[in-house]
Protein backbone atom coordinates (compact mmCIF):
# COMPACT_ATOMS: atom_id res chain seq x y z
CA UNK A 1 0.00 0.00 0.00
CA UNK A 2 1.16 3.53 -0.66
CA UNK A 3 0.83 6.27 1.94
CA UNK A 4 -2.49 7.60 0.64
CA UNK A 5 -4.07 4.13 0.74
CA UNK A 6 -3.01 3.74 4.36
CA UNK A 7 -4.46 7.15 5.22
CA UNK A 8 -7.72 6.34 3.45
CA UNK A 9 -8.01 3.02 5.25
CA UNK A 10 -7.57 4.67 8.66
CA UNK A 11 -9.82 7.59 7.78
CA UNK A 12 -12.68 5.61 6.18
CA UNK A 13 -12.61 1.92 7.08
CA UNK A 14 -10.99 2.16 10.50
CA UNK A 15 -9.22 -0.54 12.45
CA UNK A 16 -9.48 -4.26 11.76
CA UNK A 17 -11.54 -5.15 14.81
CA UNK A 18 -10.71 -8.87 14.60
CA UNK A 19 -6.96 -8.17 14.61
CA UNK A 20 -7.35 -5.54 17.31
CA UNK A 21 -9.37 -7.91 19.49
CA UNK A 22 -6.81 -10.72 19.17
CA UNK A 23 -3.92 -8.38 19.91
CA UNK A 24 -5.72 -6.95 22.95
CA UNK A 25 -6.53 -10.44 24.23
CA UNK A 26 -2.87 -11.48 23.96
CA UNK A 27 -1.01 -8.33 24.91
CA UNK A 28 -3.09 -6.79 27.69
CA UNK A 29 -2.31 -9.63 30.15
CA UNK A 30 1.32 -9.49 28.99
CA UNK A 31 1.55 -5.76 29.73
CA UNK A 32 -0.09 -6.17 33.13
CA UNK A 33 2.14 -9.07 34.16
CA UNK A 34 5.48 -8.55 32.38
CA UNK A 35 5.58 -4.75 32.65
CA UNK A 36 3.49 -4.63 35.85
CA UNK A 37 1.70 -1.76 34.10
CA UNK A 38 -0.09 0.83 36.20
CA UNK A 39 -3.08 2.48 34.52
CA UNK A 40 -3.92 5.59 36.52
CA UNK A 41 -6.77 7.95 35.63
CA UNK A 42 -8.45 5.64 33.11
CA UNK A 43 -11.80 7.13 34.09
CA UNK A 44 -10.83 10.42 32.44
CA UNK A 45 -10.92 8.85 28.96
CA UNK A 46 -14.46 9.26 27.54
CA UNK A 47 -16.13 6.02 26.50
CA UNK A 48 -17.49 7.55 23.31
CA UNK A 49 -17.26 10.67 21.19
CA UNK A 50 -14.22 12.37 19.66
CA UNK A 51 -11.20 12.47 21.96
CA UNK A 52 -7.52 13.29 21.60
CA UNK A 53 -5.01 11.70 23.96
CA UNK A 54 -1.96 14.01 24.08
CA UNK A 55 1.04 12.21 25.57
CA UNK A 56 4.81 12.32 25.85
CA UNK A 57 6.83 9.95 23.67
CA UNK A 58 9.75 7.84 24.92
CA UNK A 59 9.42 4.45 23.24
CA UNK A 60 7.84 2.55 20.36
CA UNK A 61 5.68 0.89 23.05
CA UNK A 62 3.94 4.13 24.07
CA UNK A 63 0.88 3.87 21.75
CA UNK A 64 0.26 0.30 22.88
CA UNK A 65 0.58 0.83 26.64
CA UNK A 66 -1.64 3.92 26.40
CA UNK A 67 -4.19 1.99 24.34
CA UNK A 68 -4.23 -0.62 27.12
CA UNK A 69 -5.90 2.01 29.32
CA UNK A 70 -9.17 1.94 27.38
CA UNK A 71 -11.36 -0.59 25.59
CA UNK A 72 -12.23 1.67 22.66
CA UNK A 73 -9.92 1.70 19.64
CA UNK A 74 -7.49 4.57 19.29
CA UNK A 75 -5.74 5.68 16.13
CA UNK A 76 -2.21 7.03 16.20
CA UNK A 77 0.36 8.51 13.85
CA UNK A 78 3.65 6.70 13.26
CA UNK A 79 6.67 7.76 11.24
CA UNK A 80 6.30 6.77 7.61
CA UNK A 81 9.55 4.75 7.67
CA UNK A 82 7.79 2.06 9.74
CA UNK A 83 5.45 1.40 6.80
CA UNK A 84 8.27 0.89 4.30
CA UNK A 85 9.96 -2.18 5.85
CA UNK A 86 7.66 -4.99 4.73
CA UNK A 87 4.05 -5.51 3.70
CA UNK A 88 3.13 -7.64 6.71
CA UNK A 89 4.31 -5.02 9.21
CA UNK A 90 2.53 -2.31 7.22
CA UNK A 91 -0.75 -4.23 7.20
CA UNK A 92 -0.47 -5.13 10.88
CA UNK A 93 0.22 -1.57 12.08
CA UNK A 94 -2.53 -0.12 9.92
CA UNK A 95 -4.96 -2.77 11.18
CA UNK A 96 -4.28 -1.59 14.74
CA UNK A 97 -5.01 2.05 13.87
CA UNK A 98 -1.59 3.41 12.92
CA UNK A 99 -1.31 5.75 9.95
CA UNK A 100 1.85 7.29 8.52
CA UNK A 101 3.14 10.83 8.96
CA UNK A 102 6.07 12.53 7.29
CA UNK A 103 7.74 14.10 10.34
CA UNK A 104 9.09 17.62 10.14
CA UNK A 105 7.11 18.61 7.04
CA UNK A 106 3.73 19.65 8.48
CA UNK A 107 2.07 16.64 6.82
CA UNK A 108 -1.38 18.00 5.86
CA UNK A 109 -2.63 14.63 4.57
CA UNK A 110 -2.03 12.97 7.94
CA UNK A 111 -3.66 15.88 9.78
CA UNK A 112 -6.68 15.60 7.46
CA UNK A 113 -6.91 11.88 8.29
CA UNK A 114 -6.83 12.65 12.01
CA UNK A 115 -9.66 15.17 11.53
CA UNK A 116 -11.77 12.61 9.66
CA UNK A 117 -11.29 10.08 12.46
CA UNK A 118 -12.32 12.58 15.12
CA UNK A 119 -15.28 13.89 13.11
CA UNK A 120 -16.76 10.40 12.96
CA UNK A 121 -16.48 10.14 16.76
CA UNK A 122 -13.36 8.05 17.25
CA UNK A 123 -10.20 8.74 19.24
CA UNK A 124 -6.73 9.81 18.12
CA UNK A 125 -3.47 9.56 20.05
CA UNK A 126 -1.05 12.44 19.45
CA UNK A 127 2.56 12.84 20.60
CA UNK A 128 3.08 16.62 20.46
CA UNK A 129 6.87 16.38 20.83
CA UNK A 130 6.94 14.99 17.29
CA UNK A 131 9.57 12.35 18.05
CA UNK A 132 10.90 10.26 20.90
CA UNK A 133 12.60 12.41 23.55
CA UNK A 134 14.90 10.81 26.11
CA UNK A 135 16.43 11.04 28.63
CA UNK A 136 15.61 14.01 30.84
CA UNK A 137 12.57 16.30 30.88
CA UNK A 138 9.88 16.38 28.25
CA UNK A 139 10.58 18.18 24.98
CA UNK A 140 8.76 21.18 23.58
CA UNK A 141 5.40 20.50 21.91
CA UNK A 142 4.44 21.41 18.37
CA UNK A 143 1.22 23.31 17.84
CA UNK A 144 -0.47 20.58 15.77
CA UNK A 145 -2.34 19.16 18.77
CA UNK A 146 -3.84 22.58 19.55
CA UNK A 147 -4.86 23.07 15.95
CA UNK A 148 -6.50 19.62 15.83
CA UNK A 149 -8.43 20.24 19.06
CA UNK A 150 -9.75 23.58 17.77
CA UNK A 151 -10.67 22.30 14.30
CA UNK A 152 -12.63 19.31 15.63
CA UNK A 153 -13.84 20.41 19.06
CA UNK A 154 -12.65 17.08 20.46
CA UNK A 155 -11.87 16.84 24.18
CA UNK A 156 -8.19 16.45 25.01
CA UNK A 157 -6.96 14.01 27.65
CA UNK A 158 -3.39 14.76 28.81
CA UNK A 159 -1.40 11.61 29.52
CA UNK A 160 2.13 10.60 30.45
CA UNK A 161 4.09 7.36 30.14
CA UNK A 162 7.14 6.53 32.22
CA UNK A 163 9.35 3.43 32.18
CA UNK A 164 8.75 2.44 28.56
CA UNK A 165 12.17 3.71 27.43
CA UNK A 166 13.89 1.15 29.68
CA UNK A 167 11.97 -1.84 28.33
CA UNK A 168 13.86 -2.51 25.12
CA UNK A 169 17.55 -3.35 24.85
CA UNK A 170 18.37 -4.51 21.35
CA UNK A 171 15.80 -7.20 20.59
CA UNK A 172 15.21 -8.00 24.24
CA UNK A 173 11.98 -6.86 25.90
CA UNK A 174 12.84 -6.61 29.58
CA UNK A 175 10.40 -6.81 32.52
CA UNK A 176 10.59 -3.13 33.50
CA UNK A 177 7.85 -1.30 35.36
CA UNK A 178 5.69 0.87 33.05
CA UNK A 179 3.21 3.46 34.35
CA UNK A 180 0.60 5.50 32.51
CA UNK A 181 -1.33 8.38 34.05
CA UNK A 182 -4.21 10.24 32.41
CA UNK A 183 -5.42 13.61 33.64
CA UNK A 184 -8.84 15.28 33.53
CA UNK A 185 -10.13 16.04 30.05
CA UNK A 186 -9.67 19.53 28.63
CA UNK A 187 -12.39 21.22 26.55
CA UNK A 188 -11.86 23.83 23.85
CA UNK A 189 -14.35 25.48 21.48
CA UNK A 190 -14.54 24.44 17.86
CA UNK A 191 -12.98 27.07 15.61
CA UNK A 192 -12.99 27.26 11.84
CA UNK A 193 -9.46 27.82 10.48
CA UNK A 194 -7.71 28.66 13.76
CA UNK A 195 -4.67 30.90 13.45
CA UNK A 196 -1.19 29.63 14.23
CA UNK A 197 -1.09 31.88 17.31
CA UNK A 198 -4.37 30.45 18.63
CA UNK A 199 -3.23 26.87 17.97
CA UNK A 200 0.00 27.58 19.87
CA UNK A 201 -1.95 29.12 22.76
CA UNK A 202 -4.11 26.00 23.07
CA UNK A 203 -1.03 23.76 22.85
CA UNK A 204 0.52 25.83 25.61
CA UNK A 205 -2.55 25.04 27.74
CA UNK A 206 -2.42 21.32 27.00
CA UNK A 207 1.28 20.65 27.47
CA UNK A 208 1.63 21.77 31.12
CA UNK A 209 -1.11 19.26 31.94
CA UNK A 210 0.98 16.53 30.27
CA UNK A 211 4.02 17.71 32.24
CA UNK A 212 1.94 17.55 35.42
CA UNK A 213 1.15 13.86 34.81
CA UNK A 214 4.80 13.20 33.94
CA UNK A 215 6.15 14.78 37.10
CA UNK A 216 3.48 13.09 39.23
CA UNK A 217 4.85 9.78 37.95
CA UNK A 218 8.35 10.83 39.01
CA UNK A 219 9.60 12.02 35.61
CA UNK A 220 12.50 14.45 35.39
CA UNK A 221 11.20 18.03 35.49
CA UNK A 222 12.73 20.92 33.54
CA UNK A 223 15.01 23.36 35.33
CA UNK A 224 12.58 26.18 36.06
CA UNK A 225 14.42 28.20 38.72
CA UNK A 226 18.13 28.98 38.38
CA UNK A 227 20.46 30.91 40.66
CA UNK A 228 23.67 32.30 39.18
CA UNK A 229 26.41 32.96 41.75
CA UNK A 230 28.86 35.55 40.47
CA UNK A 231 27.94 38.82 38.76
CA UNK A 232 31.05 39.14 36.63
CA UNK A 233 30.92 39.27 32.85
CA UNK A 234 30.05 35.60 32.27
CA UNK A 235 27.70 35.29 35.25
CA UNK A 236 25.75 38.35 34.12
CA UNK A 237 25.71 37.16 30.51
CA UNK A 238 24.46 33.71 31.51
CA UNK A 239 21.73 35.16 33.74
CA UNK A 240 20.52 37.42 30.91
CA UNK A 241 20.42 34.59 28.37
CA UNK A 242 18.54 32.26 30.73
CA UNK A 243 16.01 34.96 31.61
CA UNK A 244 15.41 35.70 27.93
CA UNK A 245 14.65 31.99 27.50
CA UNK A 246 11.85 32.15 30.06
CA UNK A 247 13.69 30.75 33.08
CA UNK A 248 13.19 32.28 36.53
CA UNK A 249 16.65 33.63 37.39
CA UNK A 250 18.33 35.04 40.48
CA UNK A 251 21.77 36.68 40.24
CA UNK A 252 23.98 36.58 43.32
CA UNK A 253 26.57 39.35 43.81
CA UNK A 254 29.63 39.38 46.03
CA UNK A 255 28.61 42.43 48.07
CA UNK A 256 25.43 44.20 49.10
CA UNK A 257 26.64 47.39 47.41
CA UNK A 258 27.14 45.63 44.07
CA UNK A 259 23.69 44.04 44.35
CA UNK A 260 21.99 47.38 45.08
CA UNK A 261 23.76 49.13 42.21
CA UNK A 262 23.03 46.35 39.72
CA UNK A 263 19.42 46.09 40.84
CA UNK A 264 18.86 49.82 40.53
CA UNK A 265 20.70 50.47 37.27
CA UNK A 266 19.80 47.13 35.60
CA UNK A 267 23.18 47.21 33.89
CA UNK A 268 26.54 45.73 34.87
CA UNK A 269 28.58 48.77 33.88
CA UNK A 270 31.87 47.33 35.07
CA UNK A 271 31.80 43.89 33.47
CA UNK A 272 29.10 43.99 30.77
CA UNK A 273 28.39 47.62 29.82
CA UNK A 274 25.62 48.44 27.39
CA UNK A 275 23.56 45.30 28.07
CA UNK A 276 20.34 45.76 30.02
CA UNK A 277 19.39 43.25 32.70
CA UNK A 278 15.84 41.90 32.14
CA UNK A 279 13.37 43.04 34.78
CA UNK A 280 12.57 39.41 35.63
CA UNK A 281 16.05 38.82 37.09
CA UNK A 282 16.17 39.24 40.85
CA UNK A 283 19.51 40.60 42.04
CA UNK A 284 20.74 40.11 45.61
CA UNK A 285 23.85 39.42 47.63
CA UNK A 286 24.77 35.76 47.13
CA UNK A 287 24.62 35.06 50.85
CA UNK A 288 21.04 36.35 51.05
CA UNK A 289 19.59 34.11 48.32
CA UNK A 290 17.31 31.21 49.26
CA UNK A 291 19.04 28.36 47.43
CA UNK A 292 16.84 25.53 48.68
CA UNK A 293 14.17 26.51 46.15
CA UNK A 294 16.57 26.58 43.20
CA UNK A 295 16.59 23.72 40.68
CA UNK A 296 20.10 24.69 39.56
CA UNK A 297 22.91 26.79 40.99
CA UNK A 298 25.44 28.06 38.43
CA UNK A 299 28.84 28.93 39.86
CA UNK A 300 30.28 31.68 37.66
CA UNK A 301 33.15 32.75 39.92
CA UNK A 302 36.93 32.57 39.40
CA UNK A 303 38.38 29.20 40.36
CA UNK A 304 40.39 30.78 43.16
CA UNK A 305 37.08 31.86 44.78
CA UNK A 306 35.38 28.45 44.63
CA UNK A 307 36.44 27.42 48.17
CA UNK A 308 34.78 30.53 49.61
CA UNK A 309 31.71 30.17 47.37
CA UNK A 310 31.16 26.50 48.24
CA UNK A 311 31.73 27.27 51.91
CA UNK A 312 28.89 29.79 51.76
CA UNK A 313 26.37 27.73 49.76
CA UNK A 314 27.27 24.07 50.42
CA UNK A 315 24.85 23.59 53.34
CA UNK A 316 22.13 25.81 51.84
CA UNK A 317 21.40 23.77 48.71
CA UNK A 318 18.05 22.04 48.29
CA UNK A 319 17.72 18.27 48.16
CA UNK A 320 17.12 18.35 44.39
CA UNK A 321 19.39 21.28 43.56
CA UNK A 322 22.09 20.55 40.98
CA UNK A 323 25.32 22.46 40.36
CA UNK A 324 26.77 23.80 37.12
CA UNK A 325 30.39 24.94 37.37
CA UNK A 326 31.69 27.32 34.70
CA UNK A 327 35.08 28.09 36.29
CA UNK A 328 38.06 27.22 34.06
CA UNK A 329 41.08 26.58 36.22
CA UNK A 330 42.43 24.50 39.11
CA UNK A 331 41.25 24.97 42.67
CA UNK A 332 43.96 25.93 45.19
CA UNK A 333 45.74 24.71 47.17
CA UNK A 334 45.59 21.08 45.91
CA UNK A 335 44.97 21.85 42.24
CA UNK A 336 41.65 19.95 42.04
CA UNK A 337 39.38 20.23 39.04
CA UNK A 338 36.43 22.55 39.80
CA UNK A 339 33.74 19.88 39.45
CA UNK A 340 35.69 17.44 41.63
CA UNK A 341 36.12 20.09 44.30
CA UNK A 342 32.43 21.05 44.23
CA UNK A 343 31.21 17.44 44.16
CA UNK A 344 33.05 16.74 47.38
CA UNK A 345 31.24 19.61 49.09
CA UNK A 346 27.79 19.34 47.50
CA UNK A 347 26.44 16.54 49.68
CA UNK A 348 25.99 14.03 46.87
CA UNK A 349 24.12 16.40 44.55
CA UNK A 350 24.71 16.11 40.83
CA UNK A 351 27.37 18.37 39.32
CA UNK A 352 28.10 19.37 35.72
CA UNK A 353 30.69 21.64 34.12
CA UNK A 354 30.51 24.10 31.27
CA UNK A 355 33.07 24.52 28.50
CA UNK A 356 33.47 25.73 24.96
CA UNK A 357 33.88 29.16 23.34
CA UNK A 358 31.69 31.54 25.35
CA UNK A 359 32.92 35.12 25.33
CA UNK A 360 30.42 36.89 27.58
CA UNK A 361 29.44 39.96 25.55
CA UNK A 362 29.35 38.03 22.28
CA UNK A 363 27.22 35.27 23.84
CA UNK A 364 24.52 37.80 24.76
CA UNK A 365 24.47 39.38 21.32
CA UNK A 366 25.12 36.44 18.99
CA UNK A 367 24.78 33.28 21.09
CA UNK A 368 27.44 30.63 21.60
CA UNK A 369 28.22 26.93 21.17
CA UNK A 370 28.68 25.37 24.59
CA UNK A 371 29.83 22.00 25.89
CA UNK A 372 28.13 20.51 28.96
CA UNK A 373 29.82 17.63 30.75
CA UNK A 374 28.51 15.38 33.50
CA UNK A 375 28.35 11.70 34.36
CA UNK A 376 24.60 12.08 34.99
CA UNK A 377 22.65 11.77 31.69
CA UNK A 378 19.43 13.10 33.25
CA UNK A 379 21.16 16.29 34.38
CA UNK A 380 22.77 16.69 30.97
CA UNK A 381 19.36 16.43 29.31
CA UNK A 382 17.93 19.04 31.68
CA UNK A 383 20.85 21.40 31.04
CA UNK A 384 20.68 20.89 27.31
CA UNK A 385 17.06 21.98 27.22
CA UNK A 386 17.78 24.92 29.56
CA UNK A 387 20.65 26.20 27.42
CA UNK A 388 18.80 25.60 24.15
CA UNK A 389 15.89 27.67 25.45
CA UNK A 390 18.43 30.39 26.27
CA UNK A 391 19.54 30.46 22.63
CA UNK A 392 22.76 28.45 22.91
CA UNK A 393 23.93 25.64 20.66
CA UNK A 394 24.80 22.75 22.98
CA UNK A 395 26.91 19.59 22.89
CA UNK A 396 26.94 17.13 25.78
CA UNK A 397 29.54 14.64 26.95
CA UNK A 398 30.43 12.52 29.96
CA UNK A 399 34.12 13.52 29.60
CA UNK A 400 34.22 15.89 32.58
CA UNK A 401 38.00 15.65 32.98
CA UNK A 402 38.58 16.41 29.30
CA UNK A 403 36.27 19.44 29.21
CA UNK A 404 37.66 21.01 32.38
CA UNK A 405 41.32 20.44 31.51
CA UNK A 406 40.67 21.72 27.98
CA UNK A 407 39.51 24.97 29.58
CA UNK A 408 42.68 25.08 31.67
CA UNK A 409 44.82 24.36 28.60
CA UNK A 410 43.06 27.01 26.56
CA UNK A 411 43.75 29.68 29.16
CA UNK A 412 47.39 28.65 29.49
CA UNK A 413 47.88 28.45 25.71
CA UNK A 414 46.45 31.94 25.15
CA UNK A 415 48.68 33.31 27.90
CA UNK A 416 51.66 31.52 26.31
CA UNK A 417 50.90 32.86 22.83
CA UNK A 418 50.65 36.49 23.87
CA UNK A 419 53.60 36.26 26.26
CA UNK A 420 55.78 34.86 23.47
CA UNK A 421 54.57 37.49 20.97
CA UNK A 422 57.75 39.45 21.65
CA UNK A 423 59.45 36.82 19.50
CA UNK A 424 56.98 37.11 16.58
CA UNK A 425 54.03 35.03 15.34
CA UNK A 426 56.02 31.82 15.00
CA UNK A 427 57.05 31.99 18.63
CA UNK A 428 53.44 32.69 19.65
CA UNK A 429 52.19 29.68 17.70
CA UNK A 430 54.93 27.42 19.05
CA UNK A 431 54.29 28.51 22.63
CA UNK A 432 50.53 27.98 22.42
CA UNK A 433 50.84 24.64 20.62
CA UNK A 434 53.43 23.21 23.00
CA UNK A 435 51.65 24.29 26.19
CA UNK A 436 48.31 23.04 24.85
CA UNK A 437 49.74 19.65 23.81
CA UNK A 438 51.54 19.16 27.14
CA UNK A 439 48.32 19.68 29.09
CA UNK A 440 46.48 17.45 26.60
CA UNK A 441 49.00 14.69 27.35
CA UNK A 442 48.30 15.14 31.06
CA UNK A 443 44.55 14.97 30.41
CA UNK A 444 45.02 11.81 28.34
CA UNK A 445 46.87 10.20 31.24
CA UNK A 446 43.79 10.94 33.39
CA UNK A 447 41.44 9.35 30.86
CA UNK A 448 40.27 12.35 28.83
CA UNK A 449 39.07 11.66 25.30
CA UNK A 450 40.98 13.03 22.28
CA UNK A 451 37.79 14.22 20.57
CA UNK A 452 37.13 16.59 23.45
CA UNK A 453 40.36 18.44 22.61
CA UNK A 454 39.73 18.63 18.89
CA UNK A 455 36.18 19.91 19.36
CA UNK A 456 34.48 22.89 20.95
CA UNK A 457 35.93 22.48 24.45
CA UNK A 458 39.50 22.43 23.17
CA UNK A 459 40.29 23.85 19.73
CA UNK A 460 37.07 25.87 19.50
CA UNK A 461 37.57 27.59 22.84
CA UNK A 462 41.25 28.22 22.07
CA UNK A 463 40.53 29.97 18.76
CA UNK A 464 37.77 32.10 20.28
CA UNK A 465 40.04 33.22 23.12
CA UNK A 466 42.90 34.09 20.75
CA UNK A 467 40.74 36.31 18.53
CA UNK A 468 38.80 37.98 21.38
CA UNK A 469 40.74 41.22 21.90
CA UNK A 470 39.33 41.82 25.37
CA UNK A 471 40.05 38.34 26.75
CA UNK A 472 41.53 38.36 30.24
CA UNK A 473 44.25 35.80 29.61
CA UNK A 474 45.21 37.44 26.33
CA UNK A 475 45.55 40.82 28.04
CA UNK A 476 47.52 39.26 30.88
CA UNK A 477 49.94 37.72 28.38
CA UNK A 478 50.36 41.04 26.59
CA UNK A 479 51.29 42.65 29.90
CA UNK A 480 53.73 39.85 30.74
CA UNK A 481 55.36 40.42 27.35
CA UNK A 482 55.90 44.05 28.35
CA UNK A 483 57.56 43.03 31.59
CA UNK A 484 54.64 43.75 33.92
CA UNK A 485 54.72 41.56 37.03
CA UNK A 486 51.96 39.14 38.02
CA UNK A 487 51.08 41.26 41.06
CA UNK A 488 50.44 44.29 38.85
CA UNK A 489 48.43 42.51 36.16
CA UNK A 490 45.16 41.94 38.01
CA UNK A 491 44.73 45.62 39.04
CA UNK A 492 45.61 46.60 35.48
CA UNK A 493 42.96 44.44 33.78
CA UNK A 494 40.39 44.63 36.59
CA UNK A 495 39.54 40.92 36.36
CA UNK A 496 41.00 37.53 37.24
CA UNK A 497 43.15 35.89 34.56
CA UNK A 498 42.64 32.23 35.42
CA UNK A 499 45.88 31.08 33.75
CA UNK A 500 48.03 33.07 36.17
CA UNK A 501 46.54 31.22 39.15
CA UNK A 502 46.45 27.82 37.45
CA UNK A 503 50.02 27.61 36.15
CA UNK A 504 51.88 26.81 39.40
CA UNK A 505 49.24 24.23 40.32
CA UNK A 506 49.39 22.83 36.81
CA UNK A 507 53.18 22.40 36.88
CA UNK A 508 52.90 20.48 40.14
CA UNK A 509 50.19 18.24 38.67
CA UNK A 510 52.19 17.56 35.51
CA UNK A 511 55.25 16.62 37.53
CA UNK A 512 53.21 14.31 39.76
CA UNK A 513 51.87 12.54 36.66
CA UNK A 514 55.39 12.46 35.15
CA UNK A 515 54.33 14.35 32.04
CA UNK A 516 57.22 16.07 30.27
CA UNK A 517 56.21 19.77 30.04
CA UNK A 518 59.16 22.11 29.39
CA UNK A 519 57.04 24.83 27.77
CA UNK A 520 54.51 24.92 30.59
CA UNK A 521 57.28 25.07 33.20
CA UNK A 522 59.00 27.90 31.31
CA UNK A 523 55.75 29.85 31.13
CA UNK A 524 55.19 29.35 34.86
CA UNK A 525 58.68 30.76 35.44
CA UNK A 526 57.75 33.92 33.53
CA UNK A 527 54.59 34.30 35.61
CA UNK A 528 56.48 33.88 38.89
CA UNK A 529 59.12 36.40 37.81
CA UNK A 530 61.91 33.84 37.54
CA UNK A 531 62.07 34.13 33.74
CA UNK A 532 61.45 36.69 31.03
CA UNK A 533 59.07 36.80 28.10
CA UNK A 534 61.97 37.16 25.67
CA UNK A 535 63.76 34.10 27.06
CA UNK A 536 60.47 32.15 26.89
CA UNK A 537 59.91 33.14 23.26
CA UNK A 538 63.46 32.16 22.33
CA UNK A 539 63.20 28.85 24.19
CA UNK A 540 60.03 27.59 22.46
CA UNK A 541 61.62 27.95 19.01
CA UNK A 542 65.11 26.84 20.01
CA UNK A 543 66.25 23.74 18.09
CA UNK A 544 66.31 20.63 20.25
CA UNK A 545 69.36 18.36 20.49
CA UNK A 546 68.99 14.96 18.85
CA UNK A 547 70.55 12.10 20.79
CA UNK A 548 70.15 8.83 18.94
CA UNK A 549 66.45 8.51 18.20
CA UNK A 550 65.41 10.92 20.97
CA UNK A 551 64.87 14.67 20.91
CA UNK A 552 66.02 16.29 24.17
Amino acid sequence: MDQQELLDRAGERGVNRLVLGIVRLLFLPFFLIWFRQDRIGREHIPKDGPVIIAANHRSFLDPFVIAACTRRPFYFVAKKELFLKNRLQTWFLNSLGAFPIDRGTGDEASMATARRILERGDGVMIFPEGTRVRPGPLGHPRRGVGRLALETGAVVVPAAVIGSAEVRRGWRIRPKKVRVRCGPALHFPKVERPSAALAKAVTDRIWPCVELQWEWLGGTPPLRRVTVIGAGSWGTSLAIALARGGTQVELGCRTEEQARALGAERENRRYLPGVRLPDTIRVARAGALELREADLVCLAVPTRDLPVAMGEIGDRLGARTSLLVSSKGLVPPAGELPSVFCSGRAGGRTVACLGGPAHAADAVEHGASLVLASTDPELLAQLRRLCADAGFDVETTSDVVGVELAGVAKNAAVLAATTASVGGPNASGAAAGKVFSEIAAYAGALGARPETWTGLAGAGDLVASVVAAGGRNRRAGELLARGVSQQEIRPAIGQVAEALDALPLLVTALEAQRVRAPATRALAAVVSGEGSARAFADDVTKPRRIVGARVV
